[in-house]
């Protein structure tokens, strides 16, 4: 079994922590194929003895690899979605961050988990991915999503007009500082900050958020995820932000946007007893009252 390890790099407090992975990865037989940037940053401090190779792009990764790990936050998370790609490798992330609900397995648990993994006694969900279309070309080979695609104002100009429509029938303008649209793996991240709703996993669906709406009647909409977004974009600025998670591209206004759902899937790891409602009641503190 070869199991892929992708992190943007590693403190000095985590050494201990990837030196535990590392003897739990060979106890189980596994070789690691490690990212090779963050390899450089470690491997003087760590006896590697054992078989092991790296990897620098989604091209190395080939049907070889049964898993990738994601050593990090939500942020490691969304940059190893666009390394494997429409590849089908399943991601397991481990927590190094803060909030972590896609990274949502403790360093602490890093046992159990390359035990899980090596007995294959785990749970894979499909993640629904949101992709761009534009009439220029924008984010390279990788224009699509997991968690949200949006608009936004540049900087401290004013709010913008988001004319917004499904499969070509209008559906709102949105005078606001931007627009979000969701997955529902994104429903609980930066929508949800804009007062979006949480939406399960498996819902097929796109949540639309505006981002701070001058028009105080105009809230989030649930809209199935087989529908084409597209929009048209008007402002005092020439000139608008555009992001597909934590990556962004300036656009013109003339630039023409839709977002659909992409033609493939994310395969995230599960362990058994993890699920969303859980993850839920954790992340969002739901349940906990002083008063009970």
């Amino acid at each position: 079994m070869k199991i892929a390890i992708y992190s943007r790099g590693v403190e000095n407090d985590q050494l201990k922590d990837i030196h535990k992975l590392f003897e739990e990865l060979i106890k189980n037989g596994v070789e690691p194929v490690f990212f090779q940037d963050f390899f450089n940053q470690f491997y003087s401090s760590i006896d590697l003895n054992n078989q092991y190779s790296t990897f620098n792009a989604f091209e190395d990764l080939d049907s070889s690899i049964d898993c990738v790990l994601s050593l990090g936050g939500d942020g490691t998370m969304l940059d190893t979605v666009t390394m494997v790609r429409n590849s089908g490798i399943p991601v397991l992330g481990i927590n190094y961050g803060r909030l972590g609900f896609l990274a949502n397995i403790g360093r602490d648990e890093i046992q159990g988990v390359i035990d899980a993994i090596a007995e294959r006694k785990y749970v894979i969900d499909k993640r629904t991915l949101i992709h761009l279309d534009a009439n220029v070309p924008l984010f390279g080979e990788t224009p699509y999503a997991l968690n949200e695609f949006s608009i936004h104002k540049r900087d401290i100009s004013p709010m913008i007009k988001i004319h917004t429509y499904l499969n070509g029938e209008f559906l709102n303008t949105y005078w606001a500082d931007g627009i979000i649209v969701a997955t529902p793996t994104g429903s609980t991240g930066y929508s949800l900050s804009c007062g979006g709703p949480v939406v399960f996993p498996e819902s097929n669906s796109f949540v639309i958020t505006p981002v701070a709406p001058h028009n105080l009647n105009i809230r989030p909409i649930v809209v199935p995820d087989d529908n084409i977004i597209s929009f048209e974009l008007e402002g005092r600025t020439d000139d608008f932000l555009v992001t597909l998670d934590s990556r962004k591209e300036i656009v013109s206004k003339e630039v023409q946007l839709a977002v659909k759902k992409e033609t493939f899937d994310i395969k995230l790891v599960r362990l058994n007893e993890n699920n969303f409602l859980q993850t839920l009641r954790s992340k969002l503190s739901w349940g906990l009252d002083k008063r009970n």
